[in-house]
C-alpha cells in the first residue's frame, strides 16, 4: 500500500504524514510540485528522525504521477459521496490525497478508480489532511491485514 499527496500545500502536514508511513511501512508518492521545498524545515521537525525511514518517491506533475503509477488509485475528497468505511481495500492500493488549500482538478478525480469520502458533520467543510490520511490509512490495512503486529 502506498499514500500520494497531490501537490501538498503544508509542511508540517507532509511531515506527519511521513512520519505516519514510516511507522506503518508505506511508501509515499509526492506528486509535484509542492508549495514547499522538500528540505523545509517545519517538514522535517514534524516529520522528527522518520524521514529517513520512508520511501518517498516524488513525481514532477501528476503525468509523471500516472505514467509511473501501477496501482489502483483510491482519492480521498470532500466531492465524493461513498464512505471510506464501505470500501473494500487491497494491500496494493495507493491511497491518494489533494492538496490542502484545494483538493485536486476534475481531471484527477476522473482518474481515480475510486472516490472516497471520510463523512463529517454537516455544515463543516473538512479534516486536516494529516488526520484524514491517519484515518484512511488505518482502515486500509486494518482491513487488509497490512497493521504491524505488536513488537
Amino acid at each position: 500500500m502506498r499514500i500520494a499527496l497531490y501537490e501538498p500545500d503544508i509542511p508540517q502536514n507532509t511531515g506527519t504524514i511521513l512520519r505516519l508511513a514510516a511507522c506503518f511501512g508505506l511508501g509515499v508518492d509526492i506528486v509535484g510540485p509542492p508549495g514547499f521545498a522538500l528540505d523545509d524545515r517545519r517538514m522535517r521537525r514534524a516529520g522528527m528522525d522518520y524521514l529517513d525511514r520512508v520511501e518517498i518517491a516524488c513525481h514532477d506533475d501528476w503525468p509523471g504521477f500516472r505514467r509511473a503509477a501501477t496501482r489502483r488509485l483510491l482519492l480521498f475528497s470532500t466531492r465524493s459521496e461513498a464512505s471510506y468505511l464501505d470500501f473494500a481495500y487491497r494491500a496494493d492500493d495507493t491511497l491518494l490525497f489533494g492538496r490542502e488549500s484545494g483538493g485536486v482538478p476534475p481531471a484527477v478525480h476522473e482518474a481515480a478508480d475510486a472516490r472516497l469520502v471520510i463523512p463529517i458533520r454537516p455544515g463543516l467543510r473538512s479534516l486536516n489532511l494529516a488526520v484524514a490520511v491517519a484515518m484512511a490509512t488505518g482502515e486500509a490495512l486494518r482491513q487488509t491485514g497490512g497493521m504491524p503486529g505488536k513488537g
